[in-house]
């Protein structure tokens, strides 16, 4: 007959398997709520791009846009919240709050942009 001891044995007590399943369910909860602020987000990039490429004056731009924003159920920023240059691009910028459980909330900072990224000038020597 053979004799298990206690050093061979290995596991997850009930305190551990409790405490890995509550941080578990925190992290599910909290991608829960981030998901579909995240979705809209992409949704909002997509619809500034495409809301360029239709209009050709900052007016026709924002209707380009508020069309997207029906179809895409954008929310979160409406068409005056853009910011149109000079030469149409098109950049957004704000923020969404998020309620967890009571006084806790995350706040998170969206912005984008049609813009390309041009290179920065060299400094004069």
């Amino acid at each position: 007959m053979k004799v298990w001891s206690k050093k061979k044995q290995g596991g997850l007590s009930v305190t551990g398997l409790i405490l890995v399943l509550l941080v578990g369910f925190f992290v599910a909860v909290l991608a829960l709520r981030v998901v579909p602020s995240v979705t809209e987000y992409m949704a909002v990039k997509k619809a500034i791009v495409a809301a360029k490429a239709a209009g050709s004056t900052p007016q026709e731009i924002r209707a380009a846009f508020d069309r997207q924003a029906d179809v895409g159920y954008i929310q979160s920023i409406s068409s005056k919240d853009l910011d149109i240059s000079k030469e149409n691009d098109v950049s957004f910028s704000y923020q969404k709050v998020i309620h967890l459980a009571g006084p806790a909330s995350l706040v998170l900072d969206y912005e984008g942009s049609t813009a390309r990224n041009r290179p920065a000038k060299a400094a004069e020597q």
